[in-house]
């Protein structure tokens, strides 16, 4: 029979993809309120990686990385999607579009994983309409994107990203539980 083990915290991080930064800016506001301070920025990069959202949200669209300094137990991951969608729809315009699109996931000593309101093949049901995406695995001293990865996220930027909030979390979680 196995034992029940203390799950460890993880590392709380969002993708943010915008067009005016106007809107980052409160929208940063928020999340930090409810998550702490961000620790950690990427670079504000264009987000030429798909045209997915270009029909509700624009075209000439930005993303950013941020990482947020309080670590959360995994299955809050489904309270932060939650929130952030409801940022989302404050931030829409009058007939629904978002202006904003906000994706949280977290990082642990093995992984990154995101949270999604879609269902696939590879995620995994975690409640009130949440699913996980176990988006990279760490090992040899590096994150591996998997066959599904988004391309913003394996892209040299993102993983050089996550390679330094994973020592900030290395860091901050020793002997935590």
């Amino acid at each position: 029979m196995g034992h029940v083990n203390a799950v460890q915290d993880v590392k709380l991080f969002a993708g943010i993809t915008f067009q005016d930064e106007r809107t980052l800016a409160n929208v940063q506001q928020l999340l930090e309120h409810r998550f702490g301070e961000i620790d950690m920025q990427s670079p504000i990069f264009d987000f030429t990686f798909t045209t997915y959202y270009a029909v509700e949200m624009g075209a000439a669209l930005q993303k950013v990385f941020w990482s947020f300094s309080l670590l959360i137990p995994p299955e809050k991951l489904v309270d932060a999607k939650l929130f952030s969608n409801n940022i989302e729809a404050r931030f829409a315009t009058h007939d629904g579009k978002r202006t904003i699109n906000i994706d949280p996931g977290y990082l642990s000593n093995g992984n990154i994983v995101l949270a999604t309101t879609k269902n696939f093949a590879h995620r995994v049901y975690l409640g009130k309409g949440i699913y996980g995406d176990m988006h990279m695995i760490f090992r040899h001293n590096q994150f591996h994107p998997l066959e599904w990865t988004y391309p913003d996220y394996s892209q040299p930027l993102a993983m050089d990203f996550f390679l330094k909030i994973r020592e900030i979390y290395r860091t901050t979680s020793k002997g935590r539980k």
